[in-house]
C-alpha cells in the first residue's frame, strides 16, 4: 500500500520561510495599510463632501471592500493580520494596555454581538447612506477605531479582532472556504513542553487571536500574522494550499452562531443586489403603498427583515425534513449544515463586488489624482457590462455547485454514504433556490456607488 501523499508545505520554500520569520513580516504590509488608512480617514472626514470626488470613499467602497472577499478566498484571514486597526490595537496595548482578561460575557457571546452589529451596520447603510456619504464612511471608521482603542486599553491581545469585529466574523466564515490553511504537525506538538506558539517568547508574542495552533481545525480565527511561525521552536507550523471548501467536510465542531450568520448573509447579499437595481425605487414604492406605509425607511426595514428571515426559515424547514433520517436535534443539524451555504455566500458577495471593482474601478485613480489637484473625469469601467455579467454568472454557478457538494459531503461524513443523499436532499433544494435567485438578480444591471 502506498504511503499517503503529504500536503505541500509552503514553508519548505527557504525564501518564504525567511521572510515570514523576519521582522519585516507583517510590518511591511502594516506600514502600507496604516499609511493608506490615514489618508482615507482624512479624506472621508475633511475631504470633498461628494462621494464622486472623494478618494477615501472610492478607496474604501470601490477598491478595498470589493477586493476583501477575494482576499479571504485566496489567503484566508491574511487581511486581518495586516489590518491597520490591528496595528492600532497592538500599539495602544503596548503603550497603555491594562491587559485584563477578556470578560466571560464577551467570550461567550462575542459571535452574537458580531452578528447583531453586522446586521445593524448593513441596515443603517441603506437607511442613512453611509457608503454614499464620505462623512458617514469616516464616522463609521472613527467609531470602529474608538472601539479598537478602548478594548486594547482594557483587555489582552486582540480582543476586538477576535470577539467584536463585525468584519472579523465575516472573514472567519469566508476564510473557511478558502485555499490556504495554517496548521501544525500534531506529532511534533505532542512532545512540545513550551507552548511558545500560544504564550510567545523572545522571538514573537503569543497568538494575538487566542488560538492554540495544535488544536486548530479551521481558519475562522487565524489571521496568518506569522507569530507562531516565528516562535515555534520545533518548526512544526505548516502553511498549506488546499481544495476550497474542504474544511467543511472534516469539521467536528459546528457553532450555531456561525451558521446563523452564514444564512443571514444569504439574505443580506440578496438585499444588497436588489437595492442597486433600476427597478428598486419602483418596488420600494409598491411596498409602501401595499402596506400603507408613508415612510421608505420603514418599508426598507420590512424588506430587510423579510430577506434575512426567509433564508433562515427555509433552512430550518430543510433541517426539519432532513432530521427525520438522522434523529439529530434541530439546533445541531442547523448548525452543521448552515456552513454549506458559505461557498455560495462568498461567491455571491464576490459577484456583487466585482461589478463595483470592474465598472467603477477607475474612479479610484481619478480621485487619487484629485489629491494632487488634478481633476480627471471619464469612463470608470475596466471592462464592458456583458463581460462583468458573464463573470458574475460564473462565480454564482461555481458557488452554488460548491455549496451543493459541501452539503452532500457534510451529510456523508456525519451519517454515512447510505444516508448522505436522503439527508442532504432538502438542503440541496434550498441551496439551489438561493443560487437561482442570486443569478436572477445579476440579469439586471446594478447602479454605481460613485
Amino acid at each position: 500500500m502506498s504511503a499517503k501523499k503529504q500536503p505541500i508545505n509552503l514553508l519548505n520554500y527557504p525564501w518564504l520561510k525567511r521572510f515570514l520569520k523576519s521582522s519585516l513580516f507583517p510590518r511591511i504590509f502594516q506600514w502600507i495599510t496604516v499609511l493608506v488608512f490615514a489618508v482615507i480617514m482624512v479624506e472621508t472626514l475633511a475631504g470633498p463632501s461628494v462621494a464622486h470626488d472623494n478618494f477615501g470613499t472610492a478607496a474604501t467602497w470601490v477598491l478595498w471592500w470589493p477586493l476583501i472577499p477575494f482576499f479571504f478566498f485566496l489567503l484566508g484571514r491574511f487581511w486581518c493580520g495586516i489590518c491597520p486597526f490591528a496595528w492600532v490595537s497592538d500599539l495602544t496595548q503596548k503603550l497603555f494596555g491594562a491587559n485584563l482578561k477578556v470578560p466571560n460575557f464577551i467570550r461567550k457571546n462575542g459571535l452574537w454581538i458580531i452578528d447583531i452589529t453586522f446586521i445593524f451596520i448593513t441596515w443603517s447603510d441603506h437607511v442613512w447612506g453611509i457608503v454614499e456619504s464620505p462623512r458617514g464612511s469616516g464616522t463609521l471608521l472613527l467609531l470602529i477605531l474608538g472601539g479598537v482603542m478602548v478594548t486594547a486599553l482594557l483587555f489582552e491581545r486582540r480582543t476586538w479582532c477576535r470577539y467584536l469585529c463585525f468584519l472579523g466574523s465575516l472573514s472567519g466564515n469566508y476564510s473557511r472556504a478558502g485555499m490556504l490553511e495554517l496548521r501544525t504537525d500534531k506529532d511534533t506538538c505532542k512532545t512540545c513542553k513550551t507552548r511558545d506558539c500560544y504564550k510567545g517568547n523572545d522571538k514573537a508574542p503569543g497568538c494575538p487571536m487566542f488560538e492554540f495552533p495544535m488544536a486548530m481545525e479551521n481558519n475562522a480565527n487565524c489571521n496568518l500574522c506569522g507569530s507562531c511561525i516565528k516562535s515555534c521552536p520545533h518548526d512544526s507550523i505548516r502553511l498549506t494550499p488546499r481544495i476550497p471548501t474542504s474544511e467543511f467536510w472534516s469539521m467536528t465542531r459546528a457553532h450555531f452562531e456561525e451558521s446563523f450568520l452564514a444564512i443571514v448573509i444569504v439574505g443580506i447579499v440578496f438585499v444588497q443586489n436588489i437595492t442597486m437595481l433600476d427597478f428598486y425605487p419602483t418596488f420600494l414604492k409598491w411596498v409602501e403603498q401595499t402596506l400603507g406605509i408613508a415612510n421608505q425607511d420603514i418599508a426598507f426595514t420590512i424588506i430587510f427583515i423579510f430577506a434575512m428571515t426567509t433564508p433562515v426559515l427555509l433552512l430550518f424547514a430543510a433541517t426539519a425534513i432532513s432530521k427525520r433520517f438522522t434523529g439529530d436535534t434541530l439546533r445541531n443539524a442547523f448548525a452543521r449544515f448552515g456552513y454549506a451555504v458559505i461557498p455560495l455566500d462568498l461567491a455571491s458577495h464576490m459577484a456583487h463586488n466585482l461589478f463595483h471593482l470592474l465598472a467603477e474601478g477607475k474612479s479610484v485613480y481619478y480621485t487619487f489624482m484629485g489629491l494632487f489637484g488634478a481633476h480627471l473625469d471619464g469612463p470608470t469601467d475596466f471592462v464592458s457590462d456583458p463581460a462583468i455579467q458573464i463573470l458574475q454568472y460564473f462565480l454564482v454557478i461555481a458557488g452554488t455547485i460548491a455549496s451543493l457538494y459541501t452539503a452532500y459531503r457534510i451529510a456523508k461524513k456525519n451519517y454515512g454514504v447510505s444516508k448522505a443523499l436522503s439527508v442532504s436532499m432538502p438542503y440541496l433544494v434550498v441551496i439551489l433556490i438561493f443560487g437561482i435567485l442570486n443569478i436572477l438578480t445579476f440579469t439586471v444591471r446594478m447602479s454605481m456607488r460613485m
